[in-house]
């Protein structure tokens, strides 16, 4: 069993691991920023070591540097949580190299997965549908244009290295072409030093789903369901729900089990997500990220397991234990992304807070790090919490996000609370009919009408 976890990482997601260690009897780093010598992770942790200064290229980037504090604190494992260097195949591999154990999949999958051209191809050799798109990367602009007209307009041009909405660009015709393959080319070069970029089919209404998995690295694999993440702005998650509201039982058996064979015959280890567009009754693949997800919770709550102490199983060389027909799920979980924004310009807004009052009670759980005079840095993401909750059914589940949200305190910053409760009053939202473009729609709705 691994004896000592080095948390590469900040903030709720740092918290998270730490708890499932210290459950586990497994003694805990924190690796920090001086941005962060007050963080939370920083202040429970049994050790913790200062990795350089705020910049995450000069500290929770910096592999050297946190090479360094495994060897100095003996830590024998590393959690990368999300973001940073949990989907860095090299970081992987050199943990590896030096005997301390990465807690997530393998430098291969990392790196297969990481490509987005190359998850592509690998996701349809496994069964898995995807979007209709250009074989591989398109090298030149008379090649998009043929590919785009061939397969037919609209179309996104997406960066092979990509994520996070950069280097994405539509184009609705072929007036729009141009300037979109180029546009994307620049982006992608500018985000990830890589231009390659590929075409595929744009749809014109689709939700988000994206489905959890779950592997042994042994040939084992469960899928834990699908979670709906369609409501999102500038192509990031702000909500995400557990069931999906637009599937039915056969549709999410059906691709929960493509997805588990999928993952079970890559020899998949730890947890993962297999993200599709779902449009008319069809899934199609867009991408695995090959890590534990900002939304894992929602999960976690309509199963009952604990995801982080899972990874942390495997990672130890123990086998699944479990087969898919001891999953069951129950109720419906929603999760709210808590940011330190304006809840209607969605500036930054970093600071000191002063007071800090969650909500409790039955089917209540708020994943964060903040505490009474924290001070949130302006180094670094603006999530500073998340709000999930659990309910008999989604009827249940929204009754009680609207009574936690009123009592949900954070004051001396700015947060995105009240666009949540504006979002409650909305009967898309109450009848689960939105799609990814509702959010930002309504967004520019709301604004022309305040405007005005």
């Amino acid at each position: 069993m691994i004896e000592k976890v080095l948390i590469a990482n900040r903030g709720e997601i740092a918290l998270r691991v730490l708890r499932a260690c210290r459950e586990l009897g497994i003694a805990t780093v924190a690796v920090h920023s001086t941005a962060d010598e007050t963080a939370m992770h920083v202040r429970l942790a049994d050790e913790s070591v200062c990795i350089g200064p705020p910049p995450v290229s000069e500290s929770y980037l910096n592999i050297p540097a946190i090479l360094a504090a495994c060897e100095i604190t003996g830590a024998d494992a590393v959690h990368p949580g999300y973001g940073f260097l949990s989907e860095n195949a090299r970081f992987a591999e050199i943990l590896e190299e030096h005997k301390i154990t990465f807690i997530g999949p393998s430098a291969e999958h990392i790196r297969m997965m990481g490509d987005k051209i190359v998850a592509k191809q690998t996701a349809a050799q496994l069964g898995i549908p995807v979007v209709p798109g250009s074989d591989g990367a398109v090298e030149t602009l008379e090649e998009a244009r043929k590919v785009a007209a061939g397969m037919g307009y609209p179309v996104l041009i997406k960066a092979s290295a990509g994520g996070g909405g950069r280097g994405m660009k539509l184009a609705m015709n072929a007036a729009e072409l141009d300037n979109a393959y180029l546009t994307a080319r620049s982006e992608s070069a500018a985000a990830f030093g890589n231009d390659e970029v590929y075409i595929e089919k744009y749809l014109a209404r689709p939700r988000h789903i994206e489905v959890q998995v779950f592997g042994d690295g042994q040939g084992k694999a469960v899928h834990l369901g699908e979670r709906d993440c369609s409501l999102q702005r500038r192509n990031q998650k702000v909500w995400e729900e557990a069931p999906s509201p637009a599937l039915n039982a056969e549709e999410r058996t059906r691709i929960g089990e493509i997805v588990a064979r999928a993952v079970a015959k890559l020899g998949y280890r730890g947890a993962g997500t297999v993200e599709f567009l779902y449009e008319n009754g069809e899934f199609y693949f867009i991408e695995m990220n090959t890590r534990l997800q900002v939304e894992h919770p929602v999960t976690e709550q309509i199963t009952g397991l604990d995801l982080v102490r899972e990874q942390l199983r495997v990672a130890s060389g123990a086998s699944l234990g479990y087969a898919q027909d001891d999953i069951s799920f129950l109720g419906h979980a929603i999760e709210v992304r808590i940011n330190a924004e304006d809840p209607r310009t969605f500036a930054p807004s970093p600071g000191k807070v002063t007071t800090v009052h969650t909500p409790g009670g039955l089917g209540v759980r708020v994943d964060s790090a903040i505490y009474g005079g924290y001070v949130i840095p302006p180094y670094y993401d603006s999530l500073i919490g998340k709000l999930i909750v659990f309910g008999k059914s989604r009827t249940e589940c929204l009754m009680r996000l609207r009574r936690a949200l009123d009592e949900y305190v954070i004051s001396g910053v700015k947060t995105t609370i009240p666009l949540f409760q504006r979002l409650l009053a909305e009967p898309v939202i109450q009848d689960g009919l939105y799609d990814i473009h509702w959010l930002e729609e309504w967004l520019e709705k709301t604004a022309r009408e305040e405007a005005d």
